[in-house]
């Protein structure tokens, strides 16, 4: 779970009365990051674009090294076609 200092939580209301500012302390990197709350709890963050390209970017990585590792997995198993399973369980194509 992330961590956020008091001043990076906003409430949703204080967010529409200054987002210009809050944007600003974004862009020009004052603050990494700034938490939304909504009800006491939060709901949404605003990140520099960079960031969250960065984040993004990341993230894809990852499904990417998952698909190929479950693609290695799916290449050692022992596969038998379908009518070799068909046969096993005596079953005719005209019963399909």
């Amino acid at each position: 779970m992330v961590a956020y200092s008091r001043d990076e939580i906003i409430s949703v209301s204080d967010m529409a009365r200054g987002f210009s500012n809050i944007l600003g302390s974004i862009i020009d990197k004052t603050k990494d990051k700034v938490a939304i709350s909504k009800n006491n709890k939060l709901q949404a963050v605003l990140l520099d674009i960079e960031e969250y390209e960065r984040l993004k970017s990341i993230s894809e990585m990852i499904e990417y090294v998952d698909i190929e590792s479950k693609i290695k997995q799916r290449e050692k198993s022992s596969t038998i076609t379908l009518e070799e399973s068909m046969k096993r369980h005596g079953i005719s194509i005209d019963e399909l």
